[in-house]
C-alpha cells in the first residue's frame, strides 16, 4: 500500500501500512488497480469519441470508478473488485466502439498498449500482485518524483470533478463534452511519453473541466430545488424521532424528505449537507428540522450521541463505532463493509430504524445560523456591495473555506476568521466553515459579515461573485480586494484548486500543509506562476493581505 492523496497522509509522505482514513491495504491497492483499468478504458473511449462514437454505459462506469476511489468514499474491497472486473468488460466495449468507428471511417485502429491491455487476474491475491506492479512508488522510480506526482495531481483532480459530475447526473444533467475531456486527460496520463509540460497542461485542463462540471451541477441543483436564498437554520435538536443525513447529495436528501413526510420523523443535515436548507424546494418540507453536528471528522462522537437513524451519502464516512453501527446506512458511491447499502433510494429500512430509536426527548436551545448566500442571492445586492467598497465602508473580502480535517494546525482558519477586521467581509464554503460559523460576526455596510456560500462545489458561486465584482470595478479578479485562504483535505479540493489556477487566480494561501504529491519542481513552478503559498502566521498573513 502507498497512498498520499489526502492532506492527512501519514507523516506528510504517504500511508504504507494502513490509511489514516481507515482504509486497509488491500482496498487501497485494489483502488489503485481500478484507476489503472480506468486509464485503459479512457484510451479507447477517447479515440472512439474523436471518431464520433460515445456510449452511456462507459460514461457511467467511468464516473463511478473515479468517485469510488476518493478519500472516505468506498471502503468495501469486494465492491472495488466488482468494479475492476466490470471495468474489463467496459474496456472491451470501448475497444469495440473504437474499432467499429475506425472501420466506418475506413481507417486502421491503433494497437494500444499499457493500461489498455490490462486483464484482471482470477483471484484477489493475484489482483493485489497486479496492483503492486503499477503502484506509485514504482512510477516514482521509473518516471521521477515530479512526473509521478503530476500524474497523481491530475487523477486526483479528475476524481473531484467526477464526484461533482455524478451528483449532477443523479439530477438528470450530463454533458458529452465533460466525458470527452475526462477521457482526453486520462489518455495523457496513461501515455508514458507525457512529461512535465504535458502533465501540467493536463492539470490546468482538469481545472477547466471541473469549472464546467461545477457550472453543470449548479444548474442541476438550482433547476431542481430553486436558487439558494439567505435562510436561518436551527442547529439544536427538536423533540421527536430523527434521521440525520450526511455527505453532499441533494437528490438523496430530497428523496428521503419525500418518503418521511407525515411519519413524525425530523430530518437533520450534517456536514456538507448544511447548505441544503438554502434551497426553497428542500426547506419547504416542514420536517427538515435543522442541522446536527459539524464537519465530517467529528461524526464518530456526534453519531454516537444521535438518537436516531443515520444516512451517509456520497462520501466523508469514517469507521463506524459500535454505538451507532446498527443505525447506520449508506447510499450512492459510499460503502463500508457490513453497513446496509440503500439501492434505488428506497429508504424504508432507514425509516424503520428511526422509528425504532428513541429520538430526542426534549428541544434544544433553538440557536440558529445563516446559510444560502449563493451567487444569485449575493448578486441581488451587488450594487449595495459595490457602493460599500467605493465608500470605504467595506475594505476587503476574505474567502476562508474548503475542507476540514483532524490534523493539528487547522485552528488557523478559525483564528483568521476571528481576526478579520470589522470593515471586512468573510465568505465561506465547504465544511471548513464549521470551525467558526456558529460565532457572531455582525454586519458590515448593512450586510452580514459572514456569508455561507454553500458546499465545496459552490466554489462556482464564489467564482461568479468574484467575476461580477471584477466587472463592476473594471479590473481583473487578482486586482480585487479579495484574498483566498483555502483549507484542503481531499480530491474535490484539488479539483477546485486546479480550477482557480486555470482561471489565473494568484496569491492563494493553502494549508494546513502542501500536498505530498506535488514534487519540488512542480511546487516551484506553481509558486513562480501563480504565487501559490502555504499558510503561515495568522497575524502576518492578515497584514500581508491587507497591505
Amino acid at each position: 500500500m502507498f497512498c498520499y492523496q489526502c492532506e492527512q497522509t501519514f507523516r506528510g509522505t504517504g500511508c504504507v501500512d494502513n490509511g489514516v482514513c481507515g482504509k486497509d491495504p488491500a482496498t487501497a491497492d485494489l483502488q489503485d488497480l481500478l484507476v489503472h483499468g480506468l486509464k485503459g478504458v479512457a484510451m479507447y473511449a477517447d479515440r472512439a469519441r474523436r471518431a464520433g462514437a460515445t456510449d452511456a454505459e462507459i460514461n457511467e462506469w467511468a464516473l463511478t470508478a473515479l468517485f469510488a476511489t476518493g478519500t472516505n468514499v468506498n471502503f468495501d474491497a469486494d465492491n472495488i473488485e466488482e468494479l475492476i472486473r466490470r471495468g474489463a468488460v467496459v474496456r472491451d466495449r470501448a475497444r469495440a466502439l473504437y474499432q467499429e468507428a475506425c472501420r466506418a471511417a475506413g481507417q486502421a485502429p491503433e494497437a494500444l498498449a499499457g493500461p489498455a491491455q490490462f486483464e484482471p487476474a482470477a483471484t484477489r491475491d493475484e489482483l493485489l500482485l497486479q496492483a503492486f506492479q503499477i503502484a506509485t512508488p514504482k512510477r516514482m522510480v521509473t518516471l521521477g518524483e515530479d512526473v509521478a506526482g503530476l500524474q497523481e495531481l491530475v487523477v486526483y483532480g479528475l476524481k473531484g470533478a467526477a464526484a461533482y459530475a455524478e451528483h449532477a447526473r443523479q439530477l438528470g444533467k450530463e454533458d458529452a463534452d465533460i466525458y470527452a475531456g475526462l477521457y482526453e486527460i486520462l489518455n495523457v496520463v496513461a501515455d508514458p511519453a507525457s512529461g512535465q509540460d504535458a502533465l501540467l497542461g493536463a492539470a490546468l485542463k482538469t481545472g477547466e473541466l471541473n469549472y464546467r462540471v461545477m457550472a453543470m451541477l449548479d444548474a442541476a441543483n438550482t433547476g431542481a430545488y430553486g436558487h439558494p436564498s439567505p435562510t436561518s437554520i436551527r442547529v439544536e435538536p427538536r423533540r421527536g424521532k430523527a434521521i440525520v443525513v450526511s455527505g453532499h447529495d441533494l437528490a438523496d436528501l430530497h428523496a428521503l424528505l419525500e418518503q418521511t413526510a407525515g411519519k413524525g420523523i425530523n430530518v437533520y443535515t450534517h456536514g456538507e449537507l448544511l447548505p441544503a436548507h438554502g434551497y426553497p424546494k428542500l426547506r419547504a418540507f416542514p420536517h427538515l428540522a435543522g442541522n446536527y453536528g459539524g464537519a465530517w471528522m467529528l461524526q464518530q462522537g456526534e453519531f454516537s450521541n444521535f438518537p436516531g437513524a443515520i444516512l451517509m451519502t456520497s462520501n466523508c464516512i469514517q469507521e463506524p463505532r459500535e454505538s451507532y453501527s446498527g443505525r447506520l446506512f449508506t447510499s450512492g458511491p459510499v460503502r463500508w463493509p457490513g453497513v446496509p447499502h440503500i439501492e434505488n433510494r428506497d429508504y424504508s429500512a432507514v425509516i424503520e430504524a428511526a422509528l425504532a430509536a428513541p429520538g430526542f426527548t426534549e428541544d434544544g436551545s433553538g440557536q440558529e445560523i445563516l446559510t444560502g448566500f449563493g451567487h444569485n442571492a449575493v448578486m441581488s445586492v451587488a450594487g449595495q456591495v459595490v457602493e460599500a467598497v467605493k465608500s470605504g465602508a467595506l475594505r476587503h473580502f476574505y474567502l476562508i473555506g474548503g475542507c476540514d480535517g483532524a490534523r493539528p494546525g487547522r485552528n488557523y482558519y478559525a483564528e483568521f476568521a476571528q481576526s478579520v477586521p470589522q470593515d471586512c467581509m468573510v465568505l465561506t464554503l465547504g465544511c471548513g466553515k464549521f470551525r467558526f460559523n456558529k460565532q457572531e460576526f455582525g454586519t458590515v455596510a448593512g450586510l452580514p459579515r459572514l456569508l455561507d456560500i454553500g458546499q465545496c462545489n459552490d466554489a462556482y458561486s464564489a467564482i461568479q461573485i468574484a467575476l461580477a465584482l471584477s466587472q463592476a470595478f473594471e479590473c481583473g479578479v487578482n486586482d480585487l480586494p479579495l484574498s483566498l485562504i483555502i483549507s484542503w483535505y481531499e480530491q474535490k479540493a484539488v479539483a477546485v484548486l486546479l480550477t482557480l489556477l486555470h482561471l489565473g487566480v494568484r496569491n492563494i494561501r493553502i494549508g494546513p500543509t502542501l500536498p505530498a504529491f506535488v514534487g519540488p519542481a512542480t511546487l516551484k513552478l506553481l509558486v513562480e506562476t501563480f504565487n501559490l503559498m502555504p499558510i503561515g502566521n495568522v497575524e502576518a498573513d492578515l497584514a500581508a493581505t491587507l497591505a
